[in-house]
């Protein structure tokens, strides 16, 4: 990718950081070329980014948070299942006559062990997000997620979903063809899966659309990725009548990993390599695939029964609280 594309993608919050990173590169190249030892400068310069690097990402406001979850080159289902999958044979449609690219999954191995791993897929572009209606699925998606978790089910091949999502489609046709009813079913039946599910929050993860595929023995989340009930637009919108304070509604739906971990929906944040996902793709893979492994090993360890009744205590402890 040329420089000139790179630019495309940089957040705002990125910039000081960037211009920092070819500065180093600049003299790195120029010592190359004129055969001068700059080795002391660029020791200072790469502490210097070192540091920059730290107290931006160490100090990201929920909407900031938010711009790096919807990133562009942030790795999606696919790309994860590439990097961390020693097999992957993709299935396709919801046995009705339908399939829907916004969501993907198939069967699997991971480290030997048989899985089935289904997500949200976003596109790269803006043709390929057309294509994948911006990572939304129809009801038809979540009916081939249903149909693919059936089979993990039937063959006891532990499910794992990625969630990356804005939030299921909400067109009048979605409506039509039952979208409530699809993600409603979902969510009922994953309760009632003997084998291991483990979803993780890999992007965005919005609405019922996260949740439709987002029922698990363990709920994990990438550190940089959001979780929320509505958008921070669209709850805005409805509270204030100006999506433009979406950076306070950020804050207000308490959308972080860190929020959530302390609220116990999730139960694991998994570290990003410094700079976020998009800056180290593969390291970002390899620290996600050592999460599921330790906790698939934990999980393979109890009864379905224990599991099932996990699940659902799980779930059923989130919004309780004591009045004062």
């Amino acid at each position: 990718m040329s420089k000139s594309e790179r630019r495309i993608f940089l957040l705002d919050f990125e910039k000081p950081l960037y211009e920092l990173e070819e500065k180093i590169r600049q003299i790195r190249e120029l010592a190359q070329e004129k055969n001068v030892d700059f080795s002391e400068q660029l020791t200072q310069l790469e502490r210097r980014a070192d540091q920059l690097r730290r107290e931006i990402f160490e100090n990201l406001t929920p909407a900031q948070r938010l711009q790096l979850a919807r990133h562009p080159r942030r790795p999606s289902t696919l790309d994860y299942i590439q990097a961390i999958a020693d097999d992957w044979f993709e299935m396709r449609g919801d046995r009705g006559g339908y399939d829907d690219p916004a969501l993907v999954g198939g069967v699997a191995r991971l480290e030997g062990r048989p899985v089935v791993i289904l997500g949200h897929q976003k596109g790269r572009d803006t043709k390929d997000n057309v294509a994948r209606n911006f990572g939304m699925p129809a009801p038809n998606g979540y009916r081939k997620a249903l149909r693919l978790m059936e089979h993990a089910e039937l063959f006891g091949m532990p499910i794992i979903t990625f969630i990356d999502t804005p939030g299921a489609w909400a067109g009048v046709d979605a409506e039509k063809l039952g979208q409530g009813e699809a993600i409603a079913y979902n969510v009922r039946q994953m309760f009632s899966f003997d084998v291991p599910i483990l979803c993780t929050v890999i992007g965005e993860g919005g609405s019922g659309g996260a949740l439709g595929i987002g029922v698990g023995d363990r709920v994990l989340m990438l550190e940089h990725a959001v979780y929320t009930v509505a958008t921070p637009e669209a709850c805005a919108a409805i509270l204030w009548k100006d999506a433009k304070k979406a950076d306070k509604a950020a804050v207000a739906l308490k959308i972080t990993s860190q929020d959530l971990k302390d609220l116990k929906i999730i139960d694991e944040i998994v570290p990003e390599p410094s700079g976020a996902a998009h800056t180290n793709p593969i390291a970002a893979a390899q620290r996600l695939k050592q999460a599921l492994l330790e906790n698939l090993e934990n999980l393979s360890c109890l009864t379905p029964n224990q599991r099932r009744e996990l699940r659902y205590q799980k779930f059923r402890r989130m919004g309780e609280f004591i009045e004062a």
